[in-house]
């Protein structure tokens, strides 16, 4: 069988030297999805705010509580990472099975990390992909301007 190769641009992330992420970071799809996600986001730390805030003040059942929502905050979040990236990008394997909703050394979550993190490399993938067209455009106006002054 012959083999086919197509550059996709899909570039590989060491992310914590725990897992590879793959993605195309130029790839404009992905850049719109990534960047509309933080609605999503931010609608989902509003109703686990909510929700932390009408749980009961102390006790194991409080505590109970608490941790099962922030399993499923966990897991709402990575749902919508797996649907920005792909199902091949396992993000509980990548961070090493942290919760998203906990919070790292620095006191931001640990999704929000994750995203600023993201944030750089998509839009460093963006400009490439803008500054590819913008050649793309000026190569197409060069050939129409030498088609036009041909005898």
């Amino acid at each position: 069988m012959k083999q086919l190769t197509i550059d996709t641009g899909v570039e590989e992330f060491s992310v914590n030297g725990r897992g590879v992420l793959r993605f195309n970071p130029a790839d404009p799809n992905l850049y719109h999805r990534f960047f509309a996600v933080g609605r999503e986001l931010d609608a989902l730390d509003k109703e686990l705010q909510a929700k932390t805030a009408a749980l009961p003040a102390d006790g194991a059942e409080a505590a109970a509580a608490g941790l099962v929502l922030l399993a499923e905050y966990d897991g709402r979040i990575k749902a919508l990472l797996t649907r920005i990236f792909g199902p091949e990008n396992d993000f509980d394997t990548l961070l090493g099975g942290v919760n998203l909703a906990g919070v790292g050394t620095n006191g931001k979550r640990v999704v929000q990390n994750l995203l600023e993190g993201l944030t750089p490399i998509l839009e460093e993938g963006a400009r490439r992909h803008l500054e590819a067209r913008a050649e793309t455009a000026v190569a197409e106006a060069d050939a129409a301007r030498a088609a036009r002054s041909r005898p």
